[in-house]
């Protein structure tokens, strides 16, 4: 018994000396019990990942690559993924033609020309999207208009072109552009996307769903997606107004309304560093709007953007936008045999 005991120690003994160096350990429960516990980590590991970290910091962060350089790529398949996504019936052809930029046709006509092609087959028979891009924005711009119009009638003309701007602007349009992948699916010179670049992407988009769908289609795409970055946002964050004092006292005059008088209604800490002063708006003996400020002018100024705000129906406490699917009007013969 003793000569197999020693016997079964002198072997796990060499099990363990042989696996120690590959990450395995063994461990003997009891006499006749190994137990193998596994790291599942190379010991050249941590050099390898020493070295490589080294490397990056030297050489800086690797090349930005598109995602059409990169394996398992087929764009008709990503193309067709991209309008099923959207849950929209796009032409395949308007919008592969969305996505063509100027400034990448006129690099593969270098490409080209530097690789000795003959003139008749340098130039390419891809379409650009510029005139897609022209549609798209122009009826982007009639849509917003349109919407802020009818969803905040008492905003004037000043406020409604903010508005519209806010939301077209190349960071709005890049941020909601990157977020529904439009950027991977970009055919462009340059690589990040320049936003100039993917902003006329995005326009030539809503231009294709529009020739695809119908105006209404491209409604509530510009709805559901451009529409949405107004939540969370105060109307004079659109809008700067630098006497909102003033622009009262004319919507005011305009509504044949008395003219505001401000009155301290409260005040704290008024001989400390930190003072607080909360200013009414009267108008006819009745308190139309209160605002908080650190001296009585911007207590003052902030009571009548509030005024401002309740004349416009922009308050903060105004109702969420409605983004549900508006009801259709039946047909005439839907409504003859409805009868």
């Amino acid at each position: 018994d003793a000569h197999c005991l020693r016997a079964v120690m002198a072997s796990g003994y060499l099990v363990g000396r042989v696996l120690s160096p590959l990450g395995v350990h063994v461990h003997r429960v009891c006499r006749t019990v190994l137990l193998t516990q596994t790291r599942e980590k190379k010991r050249w590991m941590k050099a390898y990942t020493l070295l490589m970290e080294r490397k990056r910091k030297l050489e800086g962060p690797p090349a930005a690559k598109p995602r059409s350089h990169q394996p398992n790529w087929d764009y008709h398949a990503e193309i067709e993924a991209f309008s099923a996504r959207l849950h929209e019936n796009f032409s395949l052809d308007l919008l592969k033609t969305a996505f063509v930029n100027p400034c990448y046709v006129q690099r593969e006509e270098v490409n080209r020309r530097e690789l000795g092609v003959d003139k008749e087959t340098v130039a390419l028979s891809l379409k650009d999207n510029l005139e897609l891009g022209r549609q798209g924005r122009e009826f982007s711009e009639s849509y917003l208009t349109d919407w802020c119009r009818s969803n905040y009638p008492s905003l004037p003309a000043e406020g409604v072109g903010a508005v519209m701007r806010y939301l077209s602007q190349p960071a709005v349009v890049c941020h909601v552009a990157r977020n529904l992948a439009v950027e991977e699916l970009t055919l462009s010179a340059q690589f990040p996307v320049q936003e100039e670049v993917l902003q006329q992407t995005f326009f030539a988009v809503i231009g294709a769903l529009h020739q695809s769908s119908g105006p209404q289609r491209a409604g509530y795409f510009i709805r559901d997606f451009l529409i949405t970055q107004l939540i969370g946002k105060d109307l004079f964050e659109l809008w700067p107004v630098v006497n909102p004092m003033g622009l009262l006292v004319e919507e005011l005059t305009r509504r044949k309304l008395s003219l505001p008088e401000p009155r301290i209604t409260r005040q704290s800490g008024a001989s400390t560093v930190l003072p607080l002063y909360f200013v009414g708006l009267y108008s006819d003996k009745k308190l139309i709007a209160e605002g908080p400020g650190e001296t009585v002018l911007a207590a003052e100024e902030e009571a009548a953007r509030v005024a401002l705000r309740k004349i416009y129906g922009y308050t903060e406490n105004r109702p969420p936008m409605d983004f549900s699917k508006p009801r259709e009007e039946p047909t005439d013969a839907q409504a003859i045999r409805s009868t």
